[in-house]
């Protein structure tokens, strides 16, 4: 992955997705560039031509906080995108970078999530591996080549797009939440090697990556079809675990009444 130029990236990946007839400007007969050209970012933002190419090209690299909420509200970013823009525009220290090595979970969070035996959880690590699981959530994700973790199963795994029926929505958020959760911090080695060997083996996944689109993992409503017991609906929350800096407590829920809380327990007793 390029390093040097972060910020560069992120605003042309974005400019380029970017449609002129998404914000009421004309196409014109001699568009060559998909997307906005950087004099139209610029216009929109209210700086100069000059200025704004000094950024995509990394030789400008502190914009201040006006110039960042601008070109954020001209490239129509959401909440998300924007705070990302902003850490990439002021990187700070990343404590996450004196902390990696071995992702550990906590014993008092193990029991925890032990005492739900009704419930699906799973504690995830920064780049989406499943570092713990109750009784439950390992049953929820068992029979996978890739079970343990996220962003392989999603892409590497021959079942995933069974498991996933919504599919190209899961890969979507899971590439979203990938960046999400590494902030700045992209010359971790194990993301390297991660980014590197799905960007070989999936296509889906370079284009995906190199939308640059970030979204925290926060709740939505997932479908998955599980071999044991068939469709499953459940609503998930992830939450953050204070305790042990980005780490996440994942945990999932089915409608009380529905044919899915029904699944949901009958997978509980087949593996209990």
């Amino acid at each position: 992955m390029e390093t040097e130029n972060l910020l560069g990236q992120f605003l042309r990946a974005r400019r380029e997705l970017l449609q002129p007839e998404d914000i009421g400007m004309p196409v014109g007969a001699r568009r060559r560039v998909s997307g906005l050209r950087r004099e139209e970012v610029a216009q929109l933002a209210g700086v100069s031509t000059d200025y704004y190419i000094r950024l995509e090209q990394g030789r400008e690299r502190h914009p201040s906080d006006q110039v960042v909420d601008a070109l954020a509200r001209a490239l129509e970013l959401d909440d998300d995108a924007a705070a990302h823009l902003h850490r990439l525009a002021h990187p700070a220290v990343d404590n996450r970078r004196t902390a990696r090595g071995p992702e550990r979970v906590g014993d008092a969070l193990l029991r925890m999530m032990a005492a739900w035996p009704q419930t699906p959880a799973v504690v995830l690590g920064r780049r989406l591996t499943v570092l713990a699981a109750n009784t439950l959530g390992k049953a929820l994700f068992a029979g996978h080549t890739y079970s343990d973790d996220l962003v392989r199963l999603v892409f590497l795994d021959p079942d995933a797009r069974t498991f996933y029926p919504d599919w190209e929505r899961a890969a979507l958020n899971t590439v979203g939440a990938l960046r999400a959760n590494i902030g700045t911090d992209y010359d971790d080695p194990d993301l390297i090697e991660l980014v590197g060997e799905l960007s070989l083996k999936s296509a889906e996944f370079r284009e995906l990556w190199a939308r640059h689109d970030v979204r925290q993992k926060t709740h939505e409503t997932k479908r998955i079809h599980h071999p044991l017991v068939g469709e499953l609906i459940l609503h998930y929350e992830s939450l953050t675990v204070n305790s042990a800096p980005g780490r996440q407590l994942v945990v999932y829920q089915a409608e009380p009444g529905s044919p899915s809380e029904e699944r949901l327990s009958l997978l509980g007793s087949l593996t209990a």
